[in-house]
């Protein structure tokens, strides 16, 4: 017998196939009134697959009595009731560390193009204006200071991306991280103060949520630039539009939002700004390498108990 698996959330054609092979499933989505169909059927899985926006709250883990295992895609676990998760004694497995590199990339890809101003560039020569006018200078990248808010795996791939553009780096956290040679920073707005770019590579949740506020922002300056490769929520959106908008600080690199799909109207209009439709781990190579992790947890802990990669340790 297959063990039954509810899937919460849409995922990639390839890992649906591969889970429907696998394993019984059902998809919550697909059910006309989904509270109905928890309160009736909620007790016959003992599996959850999710993704990280979909998540596993607290109140959807109520309505499965015999879960034991909880797969989601992606390393985002704003949206998953940890505590509940661990209270039960479920596992929880996540997609650590496959994702980091290009992350990072991504990251610097949005450093570089709102620094030089590639995707302003490019619409100033596909709009004709190159034979009337000149493009105005834009802001050199090499050897500047970056600042880091967050130096876990992400914050670390991207503080060695930056030893090739000769930059200097110091880093917010929690705490100091062990083994790490660059600066330890406490104040966000100390941090800002000092940094020509911000780069936020911290986890989601009510712990960070606005962690980048007005203040923050205003230490960062009309010079300084925000890039955010991390949740919509750790930054103050309405702040960071304002700050945008009146030129408190020179730019924005922005690969998340608060309300996703949704980006403020005000963006749109402003040459300051790069937006990019969530997909700093949106690569082939990645999103194979997120499935088979995501699969792996599944596989490993209907064998062993445990899964690869835990979210609870």
């Amino acid at each position: 017998m297959k063990p039954k698996l509810l899937q919460h959330g849409r995922l990639p054609p390839t890992i649906e196939s591969r889970l429907a092979h696998d394993y019984n499933v059902q998809a919550l989505w697909s059910e006309a009134d989904a509270k109905e169909f928890l309160q009736t059927r909620g007790s016959e899985f003992v599996a959850l697959a999710t993704n990280a926006i979909s998540g596993a709250s607290r109140e959807l883990i109520a309505e499965l009595p015999a879960l034991r295992v909880i797969s989601s895609l992606g390393v985002g676990l704003d949206a998953m009731s940890l505590e509940t998760a661990k209270q039960r004694g479920i596992a929880v497995g996540y997609t650590p560390g496959v994702l980091n590199d290009c992350v990072a990339d991504t990251a610097f890809a949005l450093l570089m193009n709102v620094a030089r101003r590639v995707s302003a560039a490019d619409r100033f020569v596909r709009t004709g204006q190159w034979p009337n006018a000149s493009f105005p200078l834009s802001s050199r990248v090499s050897g500047k200071r970056l600042g880091i808010v967050g130096m876990g795996r992400v914050g670390q791939v991207i503080a060695k991306r930056s030893a090739g553009f000769d930059m200097t780096v110091r880093y917010s956290n929690l705490q100091p991280v062990a083994d790490v040679a660059y600066q330890y920073v406490e104040s966000l707005s100390e941090l800002a103060d000092w940094a020509d770019f911000l780069v936020i590579a911290v986890a989601g949740g009510a712990e960070t949520e606005h962690l980048i506020n007005a203040k923050v922002l205003n230490a960062l300056g009309p010079r300084g630039y925000l890039i955010n490769i991390a949740r919509g929520t750790v930054v103050d959106e309405a702040a960071l539009v304002d700050a945008l908008v009146n030129r408190r600080i020179a730019g924005a690199g922005l690969d998340v939002f608060a309300n996703e799909p949704h980006v403020p109207q005000a963006l749109f209009e402003l040459d300051n700004v790069v937006l990019l439709p969530h997909v700093s781990s949106a690569t082939e190579e990645t999103r194979l390498a997120m499935g088979e992790l995501f699969l792996d947890n599944l596989k490993i802990f209907f064998s062993t108990g445990r899964v690869t990669a835990s979210a609870l340790e």
